[in-house]
């Protein structure tokens, strides 16, 4: 493929993926360049994910050599038991689970209100390809805009959300650029803490960026492999 993107969150830092890839002139504080992936640091939350995203998408593509791929990679929570501490996942839905409203009989999503979509589903077979490379699961990756910290907001989660592997806060605004450009998006996300009860001590971030690390290296070749023109 011509490039990949790769939107980070800032827990990682600027060799967790350890590939970056060709010139562009949109150059944020934590990108590194190597190769064909281009790799920027791109903020906390999805609101800044997006827009971060979609400044580096509009750039390649003013240049005339626009990406092929978005990847959104980081470190996020964990549901248990399915997706443990140190374990990769890899998103086959990108889900904003809490864009929404609260109403008397619950939470109704943006799509169940009439006003869009809140989920992404990156190509099967790359999915597949991916999690193979990675020896990581497959399943839903929530977007939240605030991270949970009980064991009864976890419980919500799943229960809307039954295929939830794991959530973070950056893959839905990643996605939703992506989309605005045409672009297909993949998630990976390495597990720092399981998705509960606030407990910082438990959290193991270095762990979870050590296999983003060693997992990426094996992705790279996947990703160099796909072509979205041949789907």
């Amino acid at each position: 493929m011509a490039a990949a993107f790769g939107a980070l969150s800032p827990e990682s830092d600027d060799e967790v993926l350890g590939a970056a890839g060709r010139a562009h002139p949109f150059r944020p504080s934590g990108t590194t360049a190597h190769g064909s992936i281009d790799v920027i640091a791109a903020g906390v939350g999805p609101a800044l994910a997006a827009a971060s995203t979609a400044s580096a998408l509009t750039a390649a593509a003013l240049e005339g050599t626009p990406y092929d791929l978005v990847v959104s990679a980081g470190i996020g929570g964990g549901f248990l038991p399915g997706a443990s501490v140190g374990s990769l996942v890899v998103a086959d839905e990108i889900v904003a689970a809490d864009l929404g409203a609260e109403t008397d009989d619950g939470f109704l999503s943006v799509t169940e209100l009439g006003f869009g979509t809140v989920r992404h589903q990156p190509p099967a077979d790359l999915v597949r390809l991916a999690g193979d490379a990675l020896g990581a699961r497959t399943g839903a990756v929530l977007t939240v805009s605030t991270v949970t910290g009980t064991a009864e907001r976890a419980a919500a989660l799943r229960e809307r959300h039954p295929t939830a592997l794991a959530e973070a806060m950056e893959g839905f605004g990643v996605a939703e650029a992506a989309a605005a450009h045409g672009v297909p998006v993949l998630e990976v996300r390495a597990i720092s803490n399981p998705v509960g009860p606030r407990d910082r001590a438990a959290w193991r971030i270095p762990d979870a960026l050590a296999a983003l690390t060693e997992g990426f290296g094996k992705l790279v070749p996947v990703l160099e492999s796909w072509n979205r023109h041949d789907q």
